[in-house]
């Protein structure tokens, strides 16, 4: 069956500054939806766009409307978390040609419990390859490439950092996947994903929960990575790690008033002078 011609099934596209976005992320190559130019497109788009959240650190909206994201992601430079990251790369991918279908993850991150499903990703077919892609842009530490859904265990690597993807079943028997990332402590679950496909919609429902709720840890303190080749930096509050990809990694907290130094010269987010200080002096300081 066809997809409806509601424009709430789809993503956008023809609102896109096309050639604004493809500077932004320093892609120069062919505009045909095929497994290498998906390939390129993630890898440019996962090394070029900060993950962040510092306007829910502020306590102002995160909207999701294309127009808001490409001032923001585009014009001004910024990052932004999974919904903002994924709602501006699926625009793209509709104009060039990809199928495309939203997903929602639960990020585990080895903790065994039960998550709300607040992590989005894309399922994406392309011209010139059968099997199913995952695209996944928004959550920080790459992989900088798309990677195939399969059915058995496999493990890959994708720019050197190594991931597992396992087939398992849902509570009521339905398919559910498993990926699992290579960290400094062996494997660890990073997040489930299911085919239950989401619409634009079900990402702003996502998005308030994760913008504004005091249960959301995107509200509590700054969040930022910079996911680059051979190199992940995190700054989590005044606490900054680097990554690599054989599993060993640096820490080191820095002082309050380092935030704005770090933030430019690391994860290349450059803050107005206002909102570097309201960021000094937000409420999550004295938590």
């Amino acid at each position: 069956m066809s997809k409806p011609a509601d424009a709430a099934y789809h993503w956008n596209g023809d609102a896109l500054d096309l050639d604004a976005y493809l500077t932004r992320i320093a892609y120069t190559g062919p505009r045909t939806p095929t497994l290498s130019v998906l390939r390129d497109l993630v890898a440019a788009h996962t090394t070029a766009v900060p993950f962040e959240n510092l306007e829910a650190v502020l306590g102002r909206p995160v909207p999701l409307d294309l127009e808001t994201l490409q001032d923001k992601l585009i014009r001004r430079r910024r990052g932004g978390y999974c919904y903002e990251n994924v709602v501006l790369f699926a625009a793209a991918l509709e104009r060039f040609g990809f199928g495309i279908t939203g997903l929602s993850g639960r990020v585990t991150m080895g903790s065994g419990g039960l998550r709300p499903a607040t992590h989005a990703l894309l399922r994406v077919t392309v011209a010139d390859d059968d099997r199913v892609w995952l695209a996944d842009v928004g959550f920080g530490h790459g992989p900088s490439e798309p990677y195939a859904l399969v059915d058995e265990p496999e493990e890959f690597r994708l720019g050197g950092w190594r991931f597992r993807l396992e087939r398992t079943r849902g509570e009521l028997g339905g398919d559910q996947w498993v990926l699992h990332q290579f960290v400094g402590a062996g494997w660890v679950d990073r997040y489930t994903f299911t085919m239950d496909p989401q619409y634009r919609i079900d990402y702003e429902v996502g998005n308030h929960f994760v913008s504004t709720s005091p249960r959301s840890p995107f509200t509590q303190r700054p969040f930022v990575q910079r996911f680059l080749p051979g190199v992940h930096h995190t700054l989590d509050g005044r606490a900054m790690t680097t990554e690599y990809p054989d599993g060993t990694s640096v820490s080191r907290e820095f002082e309050l008033a380092q935030l704005p130094k770090v933030l430019t010269e690391v994860f290349d987010i450059d803050l107005a002078g206002e909102d570097a200080e309201a960021l000094i002096h937000a409420p999550w300081t004295t938590r």
